[in-house]
């Protein structure tokens, strides 16, 4: 049978340095697209995550948090991971934060908590939606905390005005809070990479489950060349990505997509994908996530 080349996937990902970078050669047709045509829908990820859930769109950035809900719709790419090997979403406040507080442990052990989870759990925080995986993160970092859902955008503005106490603070936030007056409690990638030795899952790109699997594996393949063109053309693929860096200059672009764009974004590889696999585990396990997980990677 034929593969339909004529077909028209809609592809998601969020207005972001690191996914603008991903999908540059796609979106300015730098590599062979095979054909097919692809319509960008570009989405914070909060809102990309929901419509997932609905199965609406064919390909999309996701968080992995919510992965284990939509794992009946959709297979994860083996490219395009956004994982914080060390580093990832912080949690910051206006406040100044107690020179005593430790370097921070876990709640993954039930035994032992930290005088920096103790400050957090007595504060309001602001995260930027309840199936990003910082907010899952910070779950297991923390257990049962007080919240309220706030986009991403505006949760500097919220610490800042005293509406909550502490942010959640995700994308390029994580290199810019202190010039923006905040100081940092806890870096959850940071905690969990001590914790686990592994990197922090953060995002994935998701392909649907009833599109066939010859054209699943063609659409795998255009998106890790596309990742290994902007990787090749890096300066090329950061100027586009400038677009979307919300005020950072290009060194700091720069910076941040070195961190989110790398070698777990070409293939998660085997340390990637046991990364998922504890991540998830462990949220299921403390009840942070109350349905069977399935992980399924387009080969």
């Amino acid at each position: 049978m034929k593969k339909d080349r004529t077909k028209i996937f809609t592809l998601g990902h969020s207005p972001d340095p690191d996914d603008a970078f991903m999908f540059y050669a796609m979106a300015e047709n730098k590599i062979d697209l095979r054909g097919y045509r692809f319509e960008h829908r570009l989405e914070d990820i909060q809102t990309l995550n929901e419509r997932a859930r609905r199965g609406e769109l064919h390909i999309s950035a996701i968080s992995i948090h919510a992965y284990a809900y939509v794992a009946n719709k959709y297979a994860l790419l083996p490219c395009g991971a956004s994982m914080g090997d060390g580093y990832g979403p912080i949690v910051v406040s206006k406040r100044p934060v107690r020179r005593s507080l430790g370097e921070g442990g876990s709640t993954l052990n039930p035994q032992f908590s930290t005088s920096k989870a103790d400050l957090l759990r007595s504060y309001v925080i602001a995260v930027p939606g309840e199936m990003t995986s910082a907010f899952l993160a910070l779950q297991l970092f923390l257990g049962k905390f007080e919240y309220v859902v706030v986009p991403f955008d505006e949760i500097f503005d919220a610490v800042k005005s005293g509406r909550v106490d502490a942010g959640l603070i995700i994308h390029e936030g994580q290199l810019t809070y202190a010039q923006a007056g905040f100081e940092k409690i806890v870096d959850l990638g940071e905690w969990w990479k001590r914790e686990t030795g592994l990197p922090l899952p953060l995002g994935g790109n998701v392909v649907r489950k009833d599109i066939p699997p010859a054209v699943r594996h063609d659409l795998s393949e255009i998106v890790r060349e596309s990742i290994d063109y902007g990787l090749a053309h890096r300066n090329d693929a950061v100027r586009h990505s400038l677009a979307y860096a919300r005020d950072m200059s290009t060194k700091l672009t720069g910076k941040f997509i070195g961190m989110y764009v790398n070698e777990f974004t070409r293939d998660y590889g085997e340390t990637g994908r046991a990364a998922i696999r504890k991540f998830l585990a462990e949220a299921g396990h403390k009840r942070f996530i109350n349905v069977p997980i399935n992980l399924e990677f387009v080969e």
